[in-house]
């Protein structure tokens, strides 16, 4: 089975009521899926790589989204992390019957967003990242 991912996302921005909780919680997963060195933080708001959070001037957003893990252990240390930064549990790391090998765990952010780390089971990667380079 093969999955395409990065077609149809430019970016996401996730509008939030508490920059500040955000940034622990999100500081937290970035560091257990490896990413924690490329979290840019700014007043009112930070991003990393094709998320962009800040502060809500009315609703907030209500979204899932699901970050790839590279291993079942990353899964493992992406939910005691999160939980641990403030994250309230919405379903501990374990196989999903979605389809084979699909293993995840899910935690709520500070604003309810369902956030999920992800690893299907082993892959190789047609390429580590999407690269725009300007041609003028």
């Amino acid at each position: 089975m093969e999955f395409q991912r990065g077609r149809l996302f430019d970016h996401v921005h996730l509008r939030v009521a508490d920059v500040d909780a955000s940034k622990r919680f999100y500081r937290a997963a970035f560091g257990a899926l490896g990413l924690a060195d490329e979290m840019v933080e700014g007043e009112g708001n930070f991003y990393l790589d094709d998320l962009y959070v800040d502060k809500a001037d009315g609703p907030v957003s209500h979204v899932h989204l699901a970050f790839i893990a590279k291993d079942r252990e990353t899964v493992q240390a992406f939910h005691r992390a999160v939980l641990a930064a403030g994250g309230r549990d919405n379903g501990p790391p374990g196989e999903r019957d979605y389809h084979p090998g699909y293993y995840a765990a899910f935690a709520f952010d500070p604003d309810g967003n369902n956030i999920e780390a992800v690893f299907h089971g082993p892959f190789r990667r047609s390429a580590e990242s999407v690269v725009f380079t300007p041609t003028q």
